[in-house]
């Protein structure tokens, strides 16, 4: 019986299962569970009863769409499992998920080999730095090639791949796996659905394959760690122990991928997996600790992996249950207990634990504590959202946030009868909390919803949520496109603000200079004016507490006056937080460009000078001339209207290429390269999304159904 609440963190694993779509994730997943213990038959994802697929959208459409949390156990090891999608509309599960992990499972078709998504997902689990280890499943399909897929590994991921398991057979005649290690073969007995296995001795048709893979490991492994170098060079032996010791060693120091090959769906090859992460994926405390800003001191902090350490926190993911709030969380260091009390340092919000739950993917266990290394759910938080932080009042701490994504295509909404619009808002706006790259926006200039995300799929599954779990049908228009804008030139502008509002005249003027950055660069909004005096920072204070001062201020006589920094202009006292105010009006003027609305991208904007009238000036008076300077700039400056282009990967046979090049270029996209990969030819092309609608039907017309594709976002450019 394993014990509840607080574990020992060196027998904790947390892991993720990344991969392309119907890669076999899922299915792997299912397997780990069964051979554990965890449940008691196996679920498969075409049959909708997949335990990790428990959403009705997954079951029904046979693919994975939010990232699911559980936890088993294998040789005395704890591990938590998130398996993730595979598609790119919904890669936000991807990216949080792996933000809180400490190991990554890769999947690998042996078929398809490193595709596009996969190479995105490994991308980001670089990003985080996440130990990986590689899973080359489908050695039964037709078509399967394992040098070949760990090749790509090598030259499409930069991986450093250290083979571990090697197929026996391939395609009908796959049998079982070579382990490299041991030197030995092992199969599986297909009446048990693969509990039972046996190893024995290499056939002798094989010796000298597996010494050929045994001396490709040592020499691998002598690259990158010192101790078997040494050992090799002395030509001393090198003992079993001292390999796995090594291996370690070089994943945890991300030297190193060991790869491991089977048939999740026939059931082979996924104990020896499975020992692979007992064995070479690190536990929390294998990890360099997390680092986060003391708000107190603003300096950077670690926070060791101990139960005894004080409580940090990170929220990754946002789940509504019921209409009750659930909220997943990975606890760094210290301990959480049910109805302890927590800060939100980011909000500066206390929160209440009502309760603590060990998930099943949607089953759960109540448990009264977590420690150091958990990923749990957590009940009660009201105020916590994907990439807060919680930790210990007495000693807060913030952690570094979660990225997240921005739509680039939306569509209208509006409730099929008035009586439903408050429930469809309601929905909406639980919906938008959960996911943060589901963007929802009311335009006045038509009356419309517009909801935003990162494909049609995307939006697709969230409409049919919609009426499912909230009982909230509505029509759909058709997708648009969302543009981003930027700037192509400099800019300046004076805005001013004088108007009589209620009995009192407000008054303000602000200067700023925008200037276009690189593509990709983002926005960055910075300050030169000068500041004589002020009153002490203070990290707690908020807007609404500078607002209140502003007006004391104003009513005691107080001149302000902000000034060009080259001027050495002399200037009237400046409290603290009236320059902050300016640029959170300049940053949510971004939020809006001058053509059609969009948000602004890749811009630098400098606040050069705010000037106010002594008893007239007012917050209100503030952000409108700063509003008013910053789009007069923007227009000055040739605003352009950037669309999002889409990366496309097609397999074609090859007596549709010229089909396929033509249908691409009519698109008005760009042929990147075209590489033969066995008997189909793979296209690799950018096009714009506006042109892909409906692209799936019109491919399938052109290749009678034997093309397929996959789409991933790629870049904001010119039209």
């Amino acid at each position: 019986m394993h014990k509840k609440g607080a574990s020992n963190i060196k027998k904790i694993r947390n892991i993720g299962i990344i991969a392309h779509i119907d890669a076999g994730k899922t299915t792997l997943t299912e397997r780990m569970l069964y051979y554990t213990g965890k449940t008691h038959r196996i679920g498969e994802v075409h049959d909708g009863q997949a335990t990790m697929d428990w959403m009705a959208e997954e079951q029904e459409r046979g693919i994975t769409i939010t990232s699911a949390v559980t936890t088993c156990f294998w040789k005395d090891v704890e591990i938590h499992i998130i398996d993730t999608p595979g598609h790119v509309d919904f890669t936000i599960e991807v990216e949080r998920s792996l933000r809180v992990l400490d190991g990554a499972i890769g999947v690998f078709c042996a078929v398809g080999g490193v595709e596009p998504q996969s190479e995105t997902v490994w991308h980001q689990a670089d990003k985080y730095k996440v130990p990986k280890m590689a899973f080359v499943n489908k050695m039964d399909r037709l078509g399967a090639d394992f040098w070949r897929t760990v090749e790509e590994m090598k030259e499409k991921l930069g991986a450093n791949p250290l083979v571990l398991t090697m197929p026996f057979g391939s395609e009908d005649e796959f049998k079982g796996v070579f382990d490299v290690i041991n030197k030995e073969l092992i199969t599986w007995d297909e009446a048990s659905l693969g509990q039972r296995f046996e190893t024995r001795p290499v056939p002798d048709g094989f010796v000298d394959e597996m010494d050929a893979a045994y001396q490709d490991l040592i020499e691998r492994l002598c690259d990158i760690d010192d101790e078997i170098m040494e050992l090799y060079l002395n030509e001393e032996p090198i003992d079993n122990k001292m390999i796995r010791n090594a291996i370690r060693r070089a994943v945890i120091d991300l030297k190193g991928v060991p790869v491991f090959c089977g048939s999740a769906l026939k059931n082979k090859g996924v104990q020896p997996l499975l020992d692979g992460i007992a064995q070479f994926l690190p536990s929390p405390m294998d990890i360099p600790p997390v680092k986060g800003q003391n708000i107190k001191t603003g300096k950077e902090e670690e926070r060791l992996p101990s139960h005894n350490a004080p409580l940090s926190a990170l929220a990754f993911k946002v789940q509504m249950d019921q209409g009750r709030k659930m909220t997943f969380v990975r606890v760094y260091s210290g301990r959480l207990r049910a109805s302890d009390e927590v800060l939100n340092p980011g909000k500066n919000k206390k929160e209440r634990i009502a309760r603590i739950l060990q998930m099943h993917a949607n089953k759960r266990e109540r448990i009264q504590e977590a420690g150091a290394g958990s990923i749990i759910a957590l009940m009660g938080l009201k105020h916590t959202v994907t990439g807060d932080t919680l930790s210990d009042p007495k000693n807060p701490i913030l952690l570094e946030p979660i990225d997240a994504y921005q739509p680039v295509i939306s569509v209208a909404v509006e409730p099929k009868t008035s009586r439903d619009q408050d429930k469809v808002d309601l929905a909406l706006s639980k919906l938008a909390e959960e996911d943060p790259t589901f963007k929802v926006k009311y335009d006045e200039d038509t009356g419309q919803t517009i909801i935003s995300g990162m494909g049609e799929l995307h939006l697709d599954v969230l409409t049919h949520r919609l009426l499912r779990e909230f009982n909230a049908p509505v029509r759909v228009g058709r997708p648009q496109v969302v543009f981003r804008e930027t700037i192509t030139e400099k800019g300046e502008a004076l805005g001013r603000f004088d108007k009589e509002i209620g009995d009192a005249r407000h008054v303000a003027a602000v200067s700023v200079a925008v200037s276009p950055r690189q593509r990709g660069e983002g926005n960055v909004i910075r300050s030169e004016l000068k500041v004589i005096s002020g009153r002490p920072q203070s990290s707690s204070e908020s807007y609404s507490q500078v607002s209140s001062q502003f007006s004391s201020d104003i009513s005691e006589g107080n001149t302000m006056k902000f000034a060009d920094k080259s001027s050495g202009e002399e200037v009237a006292e400046l409290p603290y937080g009236y320059e902050d105010l300016v640029l959170d009006a300049l940053r949510q003027g971004l939020e809006s460009g001058v053509l059609r609305g969009y948000p602004v991208e890749d811009v630098e904007v400098i606040l050069k000078d705010a000037i106010y009238e002594d008893g007239l000036s007012s917050e209100i008076a503030l952000r409108a001339a700063a509003s008013q300077a910053l789009r007069t700039a923007l227009q000055n400056a040739s605003p352009v209207l950037l669309e999002p282009m889409m990366r496309l990967e097609i397999l074609t046979p090859e007596e549709f290429l010229g089909d396929c090049i033509g249908d691409i270029n009519a698109r008005n996209g760009k042929i990147k390269e075209i590489q033969p990969k066995g008997a189909i030819q793979v296209i690799r092309a950018v096009c714009p999304l506006q042109n892909l609608f409906g692209y799936s039907t019109a491919i399938r017309s052109l290749t009678q159904g034997r093309a397929t594709f996959t789409m991933a976002f790629s870049h904001f450019d010119e039209q």
